[in-house]
């Protein structure tokens, strides 16, 4: 199982990428006591700012790790139960049927049937007829997270309550949210920087909801499936459209040191790590069908093992962290463009070079 790291070779491989159409993109790779960070390519498209290793990044739905495991630890304490309904706990947010046969487990998880709010706050049911002018008009919308429940709650359900396979939704995030808050009495994004990232000793994350980055940062070059060409910077957007499914802001450093020690049980304990690596089949914002956990998606490699972690995207950015089960190869990865892939005349995303260049990038930080 042990490959040692190949800088050579991972240096190529995050240039490529960079060479195949991305503006920049950043990189840590670890395996145990080894350490590779790499950067290719640029901040800014107009001045030409370099990207570096150490830049803070907005890291989108890995955020629902850090919500999940906030939660887990609720469990812990007995104040949570994961197969309790959600309607015990949130009456007026999720009424009647479903609020009593939609379980917290099916909210982390996203066996909930609930519909995702995102297209409703945009007003963009469907992608092929979206204006990109949406993302801008919402640049600096401050969202209520009540009502973007409310969207998701009203509109037709995606499934029924624990049916297979899941729809992915972040409207059950921001529910797990109001349920934190319903139980600690402080609001999430405060009891998650308490109990999650200062416990973990991380010093360059933040769960905000504003529009700024702090400190050193990539612009966000958002290409909205080509529709937006030259690709537009949203660097600057107020995140409470996403808050705590979506708005974390970290480095890849930060986010290997987490996914480490939750699977070392330091973060919750092994009891709620099991719970976390019990997957069901869930139906991605993609598409596909991928194995979910509570908060953690596996990912298997040819004979190395199982990596757990998270993706995500924001406007314009995204990223990807990934940890062996046994915590020693770790991969946390970090571009500043997203959707770059155009849609054929049915609406669906066509094949790009920076696909094959990133498949290639993490099959050797986590394989060799």
């Amino acid at each position: 199982m042990k490959n040692p790291l190949d800088s050579a070779a991972l240096n190529a491989a995050i240039e490529n990428v960079h060479r195949a159409g991305m503006p920049g993109l950043f990189a840590e790779v670890r395996d145990g006591d080894q350490v590779w960070r790499g950067a290719a390519g640029v901040a800014d498209v107009t001045s030409g700012r370099p990207v570096t290793a150490d830049m803070r990044h907005r890291v989108g739905s890995i955020t629902k790790t850090f919500t999940a495991a906030a939660v887990l630890q609720q469990v812990e304490s007995g104040q949570v139960g994961l197969d309790t309904p959600i309607g015990r706990y949130l009456p007026k947010l999720v009424p009647g049927e479903r609020g009593d046969a939609i379980t917290v487990r099916m909210l982390i998880n996203h066996t909930s049937g609930l519909a995702e709010f995102l297209p409703y706050a945009y007003r963009m049911p469907v992608v092929a007829d979206t204006r990109p002018q949406s993302l801008d008009d919402h640049r600096f919308t401050r969202f209520d997270p009540v009502e973007l429940i409310e969207m998701g709650v009203t509109a037709p359900a995606v499934g029924a309550p624990g049916g297979a396979p899941g729809v992915y939704s972040n409207t059950n995030y921001l529910l797990l949210a109001q349920l934190l808050e319903e139980v600690t009495g402080t609001a999430a994004e405060r009891y998650i920087t308490r109990n999650v990232i200062e416990r973990a000793g991380l010093r360059d994350t933040e769960l905000p909801a504003g529009p700024y980055v702090d400190g050193p940062h990539s612009r966000l070059y958002e290409a909205w499936f080509g529709m937006i060409d030259p690709p537009r910077d949203y660097s600057v957007y107020d995140m409470s459209y996403a808050g705590p499914a979506g708005s974390l802001i970290s480095t890849v450093a930060d986010l290997n040191r987490f996914y480490g020690m939750l699977l070392a049980g330091e973060i919750v304990g092994p009891s709620s790590l099991a719970q976390m690596q019990r997957t069901v089949p869930v139906i991605s914002q993609e598409g596909k069908t991928i194995d979910y956990g509570l908060g953690l998606h596996p990912m298997e490699g040819p004979g190395q093992g199982t990596f757990w972690g998270h993706g995500g995207t924001v406007w314009g950015g995204g990223a990807l962290a990934m940890t062996r089960a046994d915590g020693q190869r770790q991969l946390a990865v970090a571009v500043n463009m997203q959707r770059w892939n155009r849609l054929d005349s049915s609406g669906k995303p066509q094949p790009h070079p920076i696909d094959g260049a990133l498949a290639t990038l993490y099959g050797l930080a986590m394989y060799g």
